[in-house]
């Protein structure tokens, strides 16, 4: 692709990695990525329309329903498609499912718009993780083929050491820190045949090491807090966002946040 691109419209597909969280701004709202990676490209082309379809906790037959068609509709330069995580995460993963909707996903994006953007997500280390990391590797392979089959690009950022530390992922130990969601920016941005503004890919500094105790402590106001309940979420089919609404839901010229 060519450093010169001119991408004048990018609308974003997904779940709470793509609305923003936990890049939180002064006024209770998430950021994201995707707000970041609209920003720059809002300030390289005049007239910049954004939209960000995205809702936390969405599977993917619910981003095929909600928001696919919506966003084929738009006919953007730029589409990013992140979905089925959070399927790989349920009780009752279908894998030839979700497989399924995810291609039928792809096959209504990738000719409505410019250039189609895939993922592979980010996977911190931790037993949660663990126990989810074949699901998800045999996601991710998947992924690569769809893409290769209808053109589309794919971001890498599960093969990302850094992303895997988790200073860049939030005390919920599920979404990304402000400078994890900075760097997942820079990634896209550079697949896109955008010239780079830094190496998003750069290790952290080496890590100060805790007491075990402090560890443990953290273990178990992590499992209060955020495990238990998102577990009871898994176990009766309730999700964060539902009755959410999107968070920019038309194509309309990029406004920045107040900060």
């Amino acid at each position: 692709m060519e450093m010169n691109a001119n991408y004048t419209s990018f609308v974003a597909l997904g779940d709470s990695f793509t609305e923003g969280m936990s890049d939180l701004l002064p006024d209770g709202s998430y950021r994201g990525w995707a707000d970041l990676l609209a920003g720059r490209l809002a300030a390289r082309s005049p007239g910049f329309r954004y939209a960000n379809l995205a809702v936390r906790g969405k599977l993917i037959g619910q981003i095929l329903d909600e928001q696919v068609d919506v966003a084929a509709a738009m006919q953007a330069d730029v589409v990013t498609l992140v979905g089925g995580l959070n399927d790989t995460l349920r009780p009752k993963y279908d894998m030839g499912r979700v497989h399924g909707l995810l291609e039928e996903a792809v096959e209504k994006l990738a000719p409505s718009c410019g250039r189609l953007v895939l993922m592979r997500s980010p996977g911190r280390t931790g037993p949660v993780m663990e126990r989810f990391r074949p699901r998800m590797e045999e996601l991710f392979g998947f992924i690569d083929g769809l893409a290769a089959r209808h053109g589309a690009l794919v971001v890498d950022l599960y093969g990302s050491e850094v992303l895997g530390d988790q200073r860049l992922w939030d005390v919920d130990r599920l979404h990304l820190t402000a400078e994890g969601h900075r760097r997942v920016a820079e990634a896209v941005w550079q697949k896109l045949g955008l010239e780079a503004e830094d190496d998003w890919q750069s290790l952290l500094p080496p890590a100060l090491r805790t007491g075990w105790a402090s560890r443990r402590a953290g273990d178990l106001r992590f499992a209060r807090q955020y495990l238990g309940p998102w577990i009871g979420r898994r176990l009766t089919g309730r999700s964060s966002g539902d009755g959410r609404p999107a968070k920019r839901p038309e194509l309309l010229p990029y406004e920045p946040p107040l900060s």
